[in-house]
Formats: C-alpha cells, structure tokens, sequence
C-alpha cells in the first residue's frame, strides 16, 4: 500500500514539473520571436533611411508631424520612413517647419 501511494505521489509531482516546463518553453519562445521580430523591423528601418538618404533628396527645411526626416524622391513625391522601414507618403501641406 505504501508503494502504490509513494508511486502514486511521485506521478503526480512529475506531472505538475512537466506542465511548468510546457508553459516556460512557451513564454521564452514568444519572447524570443517578439525579440526577432523588433531587430528585423528595426534592421529594415535603419536599411531604408540609409538606402533613401543616399538615392533621394532629404528636406531639411520640413519635418513629418511627429519630427520625422522627409525624403524627396526623383518624381517630387514627399515620403517618410516608418519603423518598419515602409515609405509612407505625405501631402506637402502637412509637411511642418524645423524649428
């Protein structure tokens, strides 16, 4: 009787110790792939600003509404870079001066 319950013990904590693996390996890779997920977003960012800050012209007068750098492209179109590294186009009357 005393093995059955002693087994029986033992079971049961071997079941508990595996379930709190289970839900550890979860979190580290949900944070492991929102981790990858910010370097890459902030990788393509960086990539594009470089990229467009060479090819097309930079407006030093104007910024974006929340300070962003705005990049003129060779059809005069007015654009910034999100953090994503998108283009996102802007219309010249929402373009604000530098202070």
């Amino acid at each position: 009787m005393k093995k059955l319950l002693g087994i029986s013990i033992l079971t049961l904590l071997i079941g508990i110790t595996s379930v709190n693996a289970q839900d550890t390996t979860k979190k580290v890779t949900t944070t492991v792939k929102e981790g990858a997920t910010k370097v890459g977003n902030k990788t393509a960012e960086l990539a594009s600003k470089g990229k467009n800050g060479i090819t097309d012209k930079i407006y030093k007068d104007k910024e974006g509404p929340n300070g962003e750098t705005i990049y003129i492209n060779k059809h005069s179109k007015y654009y910034w870079i999100d953090k994503k590294g998108h283009k996102v186009p802007i219309s010249k009357n929402k373009l604000q001066n530098k202070l």
